[in-house]
């Protein structure tokens, strides 16, 4: 059988274009529904969502503001099993060469080993999981540039 969909591992390296994150650690969760981003800073403010991305611990961390004046509020299950009223944003992900918009919630993920976990609304249509093998996007990125 002949399967078009990529094959991704438990974990990745990836960019996030649109908040002008390049090679950051993310981690595979098909047990979530939306995916995540850490976040140091998320606060409603006169000019929209004020959010700073990851934190000084990451070597992806830019330490830039960004503002989104087209955001929503949800409520989602945390790891821990407690309701989170979270902020959810649109973005992008670079994988295997291809830009997936998604919604991401916004959360601190500072004790977490990945910044970032990609959830079932992104990857049940365009990726099969094997749990073997890790970053299969970033080789791609690094075989093809």
């Amino acid at each position: 059988m002949n399967n078009s969909k990529p094959i991704i591992g438990k974990d990745d390296i990836a960019d996030l274009p649109l908040f002008n994150l390049e090679e950051v650690k993310v981690k595979i969760d098909s047990g979530a529904y939306t995916s995540t981003i850490h976040c140091s800073v998320v606060e409603e403010t006169a000019e929209g969502l004020h959010v700073v991305f990851l934190d000084e611990e990451e070597s992806a961390y830019t330490g830039e503001s960004m503002y989104f004046k087209k955001f929503k509020q949800k409520k989602v299950r945390s790891s821990s099993g407690e309701m989170q009223n979270r902020y959810v944003i649109e973005g992008d992900i670079l994988l295997f060469g291809e830009k997936h918009s998604t919604e991401f919630t916004l959360s601190k993920r500072d004790l977490m080993r990945y910044p970032v976990l990609l959830g079932r609304k992104l990857l049940s249509t365009r990726f099969l999981i094997d749990t073997t093998l890790s970053n299969e996007s970033y080789k791609y990125k690094t075989r093809t540039t």
